[in-house]
Order: C-alpha cells, then structure tokens, then sequence
C-alpha cells in the first residue's frame, strides 16, 4: 500500500519535472547543415583506391548478403596482376560488418564513417566507390543537393573509419617457409637446394589462396593455378596433377625453374608474400610417383600423319606431347643425350636434377613419343630430308650459342652454355681461384654459382672467390632478386654499374679483367647502347674469365635456300601466325627462337598454340 501511494505522488509530480527543460536548447540532428563528428572507427559508405585494387572479386565472394558485386570499368585497362572490374556496393543489402575490408588482399577497400545519404530514388543507394582524391560525385550524384555536397568539405577531414588491418586479415600475408640447404653446406657440392613441401607444408600453403585467378591470367600457359592449388589443399595430389598436365607436361622441370609470372601477379604479394605456386606445383610432381597410374592417359586413334620436332626443350617436349594425345605420330630430333634443351645442360644440378628432368620426358614418351637422341639435324639427319618425310616440323630449337664481349684477349674467357654443360654432363672444368663472371642475368650468376662449387670442390680448404661484373647496376640487373640474394648469401661478390674493357694476360695467363665504369646501358630510344666513363677505370684481378652475356640461335642446320624464306621480326625473333606456323607452309615454331620472355612456360604457351595449328594444318591436308 505504502509503495502505490509512492508511486500515485511521483506521478503526479512527474509532469513537473519537465519544467527544468524549458530553456535547455534541443539535441537535434540537423544533418547536412551541422555535420556531426562519428566515432573513429565507425562504418559507413565504402572508399575504394582504384589504384591500388585488383579487381580480384575477394569481397564480391565473402560478402554474406550479396551486396557486392563486380563491374567492369570501360577506362581501365586490364593487364597482368589487375582486372578491369571494381565492386559495386547494394546499400539495400550491406550490414556494414566489414567482411570485405578484412579479406582485401590489396588493402584498397575501406569503410569511411560518412553514413548518411537521403534520396527517394532506391537506385542512388547502388553505386561503385572510390576513394577519397574522388569529389564523391558517385555518393551524391544528384545536382540539387548543393549544400548536401557543400557539406562534405568538413567531413572529408578523417574521412577513413574501418581500415584493412593485417593483424586482423582473414588471410595470411605469410608464406609458409621452404626448407633450404644453408649457404655454407651447400657450396662444398652440387646438392639441390631447395628440399620441397611435405604434404602438410603443401596443404597449409595452398590453404593461402583466395583463387582470385589472378595468377591463370598472368601465366603464359594460362594453366588452371586454382584448380590444382585446390586439389592439393583437398589432400588429392593426383588430382592436382590432371590439372596440372591439361596445360603443362613438364611440371617437375616448371616446379623448380619457372620464372613464377604467377606469383607476381598474385594478389598476396600487395601486403604480403605471393603464393608459392611454383614450390606447389613441384610438391605434386615430386609426390607422384609414376605419372601412367595417376593421370590414365590415353591418346587418340592414330591418325596416320607423323611430325617431327627438332629440339627437345620445353617447347619440343610440349607440342610433342600434346600432338600425341591427338593421334599423330611424333619423332622429336635432339643433338643432346637426353630431353630438356638448353634445360638440361643449362639450370645447375642444385637447381634442377637431371633426374626431374628425365621423370617428364619419360612420360612423355610414354604415350608413343619417339624420342632420338645424339642426333644432330644438319648432320646426322639432313633438315630437307625430315621436311620429305613428315608431313609438319615443329623448330624448337632455342638460343644455345653463347655471345663473347669481343674485348682485348677475349678469346682466353671461357662461354657460359659451354661451361654449365660440361659440368652438368659430368666433365668439370678446372677452375681458377679467382674467378671473374661477365654478366648480369640468370645465366651469369649460374655461372658464378657453379664456378664457386668447383672451386670448393676442386681447391679444398684454400681460399678461392668468384667476382661478377655486370654493365647494370643493381636497380638494373636482369637476373631475379632471389637470384643474387642467393649467390649474395653464399660469398659471391658483385661489381655492378662496369663494363669489361681488357682481358689481362701476362705470361701466357688471364691475370684479371680491367673495366669501365658505365654511363648508360641504354639509350634515349631505349635501345641496348652502353656508354662508360674511359677515364674512370678499376682492375679485378683474376686466373680465369667466364663471358655470360647473352645467347642466340643457331639457324645453320637449315639450308640457305629455306632459311631465306624464313622472316625474323625486328627482335630477330621468327616470325609465326596466329597457328605458330613459320613463312614456310607446314614449318612451326616455339620457344626461345619465337618469344621475348626465353622461359619454359612461354615456350609451353607456344607449344600449344602450335599443336592446335599442327593438328588444323594435318586435318586439312586429310581433306
């Protein structure tokens, strides 16, 4: 009774109350005319740098409630690595919850805390962000909201609220770490250095892709990189490998010495490290153990026509293997004593093991690939009579002759081709102790890697060094940045920025290498013309000089009256159609005579254009 009589006086009371409120001025949201400040980390509209983003579709795919959806931009310009498409945004369906900002790999999108937009038209609500440089047209684009737009002056200050965070990213920036042989172990030999994923390894790293597809765009081959990195994440090796082989046969070779096109245009690489799709694609192949049992190939019915390939590189190896699955008969012609080309004389055995090289070509052949080794076209077997006896020719013969700098005395350097492949065949050459390497590509610090192998082998326990000198400067050089940080890692000293003038030799033996420094390695056009400085010299002193400045192809195999007919583009590359085929009718080509790029997943690339034209060219002619 006593707390209803309470409750019946504050009742009465209550109205009273009010009074103290008369002159108190009213809290009023009077929005756009007083902005008022949110809290720092408020979401509201979205801001996207179109610089910065992909186009990778991450968001599109973990939005919850759809309100993502990828456009095509007319004014940007694909290209490797970057889509023309950028998200729209359905404010009718956003929850704010920031799912998109945490999965941006790029770290492009952003939520601002600017909240408010008032329209009657349901349309204005869909729009695509960019950032903040942008006048914020795409907010607002209706014209009569003048002040509304005048507004956003104040609140452009801090504009950003939900901003990606890595430690927060619903991917892991990090790779996860191959196992190495350290520097100091593995110069005594010639060891692979790199030891692979085990299956855990493999699975946690493909567990880092977001399958944008990114990669399969940049890949010559366009090889289908998120199919197969999701078959080993599902724990199916074997189905990552029919994968692998729709596109690519020579995967242990592209395991371990593919230039990665792939990884740079990964989108982890922005804020991270790119996957390891090439350390990927080589746990497959290693943990396969025969290659028949697992893809079950079959080729088809024999179709009567018989092509020969001249050079057992990637290129020779590709189309051989893709023309067999069609049902022609191949006979691939090649001057070495087994298949890979160049690769196969040329990558150190610490980077690529003949026997990798031999578990690809083996396969190849067995799918009735004739393979004829120690055969020399030009020589042995005459270019013209292979030309009457198949009814196409595939040249894939790569660049195996070594350039020479043509300096004082440079006929006492050693060539770089000459020099990896009697080691790699097993026929050492005898080193100096102090070696000098000429170049700055990958060719070169293979040389000077293998250089300082021999020479801990051959010179034990005595000091030895291995120099390179190299016309471009750091910021210049062709080689890979893993490249030199390897070689780097285990001693080798560089000189960037000289050039080779003089070969010293006194008393019939090199003595070292007297160099230039370098103006210019190229010239206003861009063009390939160095200049140095003459009067500002340095001596390198040295018993022996290794020249890896580059390689070319050698055409003499092929009679002048055919070779005559062959066009070279203005890179002195041969010229091919949309079919890989050559000036000559029935005569294609591949790899490293046709394309800028001189790697094996280009020359993939060519091998497949080239056996699509191969088998058009066969039909037709059945016809």
């Amino acid at each position: 009774m006593k707390q209803n009589e309470e409750r019946g006086t504050g009742s009465l009371l209550r109205p009273l109350k009010t009074i103290g409120f008369v002159l108190r001025i009213p809290q009023t949201l009077r929005y756009p005319f007083e902005p008022k400040e949110p809290a720092p980390r408020y979401r509201g509209f979205h801001l996207n740098d179109w610089e910065k983003c992909t186009g990778c579709g991450n968001c599109a795919e973990i939005c919850p409630n759809q309100a993502i959806n990828m456009v095509e931009i007319a004014e940007i310009q694909p290209k490797p690595g970057m889509k023309n498409e950028r998200p729209q945004l359905d404010y009718g369906r956003c929850c704010f919850c920031g799912l998109c900002v945490d999965i941006c790999p790029a770290g492009s999108l952003r939520l601002s805390r600017d909240y408010f937009h008032i329209h009657f038209d349901p349309k204005t609500f869909v729009f695509v962000p960019q950032d903040d440089k942008t006048d914020h047209e795409h907010f607002y684009p209706i014209e009569q909201y003048s002040i509304f737009k005048a507004s956003l002056t104040h609140r452009r200050q801090d504009y950003e609220g939900f901003s990606p965070d890595l430690n927060f990213a619903l991917f892991d920036p990090q790779r996860v770490p191959m196992k190495e042989v350290e520097p100091d172990k593995r110069v005594l030999s010639f060891v692979e250095q790199v030891l692979g994923y085990d299956r855990e390894e493999a699975r946690a790293e493909a567990s880092r892709c977001l399958e944008c597809k990114l990669c399969e765009e940049a890949c010559p081959a366009h090889m289908k990189i998120s199919d197969y990195i999701k078959a080993i994440y599902e724990d199916q090796p074997a189905e990552a490998l029919r994968q692998i082989f729709e596109d690519n046969p020579i995967p242990s070779i592209c395991g371990r010495v593919c230039m990665k096109h792939c990884e740079k245009a990964c989108s982890l690489s922005i804020r991270g490290e790119p996957l390891a799709i090439r350390w990927l694609k080589r746990y497959v192949a290693d943990s396969i153990t025969d290659y028949q049992v697992a893809l079950e190939q079959k080729t088809a019915e024999p179709s009567g026509k018989k092509v020969a390939v001249i050079g057992a590189g990637p290129s020779g190896l590709s189309v051989a293997y893709f023309l067999s699955l069609k049902g022609h008969k191949v006979v691939v012609f090649d001057s070495l004593p087994g298949g890979g080309g160049t690769l196969r004389v040329g990558p150190p055995l610490y980077r690529l093991p003949l026997e990798a090289i031999d578990k690809d070509v083996d396969y190849i052949a067995s799918l009735g690939v004739e393979f004829r080794f120690n055969t020399t076209v030009g020589k042995d077997v005459l270019f013209e009579d292979i030309l009457k006896g198949y009814d196409a020719v595939f040249v894939g013969v790569g660049t195996r002759v070594s350039r020479s700098t043509k300096v004082t005395n440079s006929d006492r350097a050693y060539l770089a081709l000459p020099f990896l492949e009697q080691n790699k065949l097993g026929k050492p050459v005898k080193v100096g102790k102090e070696v000098i390497v000429i170049g700055g590509g990958n060719v070169a610090i293979d040389v000077a890697r293998v250089a300082l192998r021999l020479q801990h082998i051959q010179y034990p326990n005595e000091a030895v060094v291995t120099k390179v000198v190299s016309l471009e400067d750091w910021d210049e050089m062709p080689a890979t940045k893993e490249e030199i940080e390897d070689a780097k890692a285990e001693g080798i000293q560089f000189n960037p920025g000289w050039g080779p003038k003089e070969i010293k030799v006194a008393d019939g033996e090199v003595r070292g290498l007297l160099c230039m420094k370098v103006k210019a390695v190229f010239d206003e056009a861009g063009r390939f013309n160095p200049t140095f400085y003459e009067d500002e010299l340095m001596f390198l002193e040295g018993d022996m000089v290794i020249e890896a400045i580059g390689q070319r192809a050698d055409f003499s195999f092929i009679p002048q009256q055919i070779l005559e007919k062959l066009e070279f583009t203005a890179w002195g590359k041969v010229k091919v159609d949309e079919n890989g085929m050559t000036t000559i009718p029935g005569i294609f080509a591949g790899g490293d005579i046709v394309n800028l790029n001189l790697d094996a997943v280009t020359a993939i690339a060519d091998a497949k254009v080239a056996a699509e034209g191969i088998d058009k060219w066969l039909r037709r002619k059945t016809t």
